[in-house]
């Protein structure tokens, strides 16, 4: 098994029990002591576990700050990402924008598209959108995640079920080529699975900071993925083994 991945089992395991022994994950996953000791160090130092006397316990806090405060991060990056991303939206399309702040950018840029149809399950992205009369907006239902102003459940998921998008505009936690798309929120994640898995293309807004960070929460394989778009400071070596395992990815 990969490091990364191998390390992404422990952190599921330690998450799953809040804490576990250097046995246990032995015993688990088959793996000699000096392996698990190994892979809790770098999982302390990517800021997920503590380790104590023969094991490790989680950290349990929200790893993403709110929507309101990450508006401000990466803002002209964003911005550029946003724009590149609706350059791939055309007259005619469905499409559906997931919440956050680097797809929320994209929304200015979609003004002048023609017979566009915009299903959200963010509150900020209909409201946003309400400026634009020419783009039908479809609000997706749920329950409020109120730091995120977005709505997620079983309800949000089966407000799709008469809808048909050609293309989900999804940004992310956290990405890389070997482990994939991750999330920060176990409900969130479970509805963004059902989201992302509904039209023939997934394409990913990510900023530089988002690549070879991983959150607690494994999203999807990155063969799910069609098409990344970044900013020009994304680290070549995840560039290029992204390119590798034939995903498009856009530098803005």
């Amino acid at each position: 098994m990969l490091t990364r991945r191998r390390q992404e089992h422990l952190l599921e395991y330690i998450s799953a029990h809040k804490s576990a022994q250097v046995t246990q994950l032995c015993e688990a996953f088959d793996i000699s002591i000096s392996t698990v000791r190994r892979d809790l160090i770098e999982l302390e130092k990517r800021g997920l576990i503590v380790r104590v006397h023969g094991g490790a316990v989680l950290i349990e806090r929200h790893n993403e700050l709110p929507i309101r405060q990450r508006s401000i991060q990466q803002a002209e990056e964003k911005k550029r990402i946003g724009e590149a991303a609706a350059r791939l939206v055309e007259d005619n399309d469905t499409i559906l924008i997931t919440g956050g702040t680097t797809t929320e950018a994209m929304l200015p840029f979609l003004a002048t598209r023609g017979n566009l149809t915009v299903i959200t399950n963010s509150i900020r992205n209909a409201y946003h959108l309400t400026q634009y009369p020419n783009i039908a907006v479809v609000m997706l239902g749920g329950w409020l995640r109120h730091a995120e102003f977005s709505v997620h459940g079983p309800l949000t998921e089966s407000g799709l079920q008469e809808l048909h998008p050609q293309k989900v505009f999804h940004g992310i936690f956290g990405i890389c080529a070997e482990t994939g798309l991750t999330g920060a929120d176990l409900q969130e994640v479970q509805t963004d699975r059902f989201l992302i898995s509904i039209a023939a293309q997934l394409i990913i807004l990510a900023d530089h900071t988002k690549f070879c960070r991983s959150g607690p929460v494994r999203l999807a394989p990155i063969q799910a993925v069609s098409t990344v778009i970044s900013d020009q400071e994304a680290p070549e070596a995840e560039v290029a083994a992204l390119r590798a395992l034939g995903v498009e990815v856009i530098l803005a």
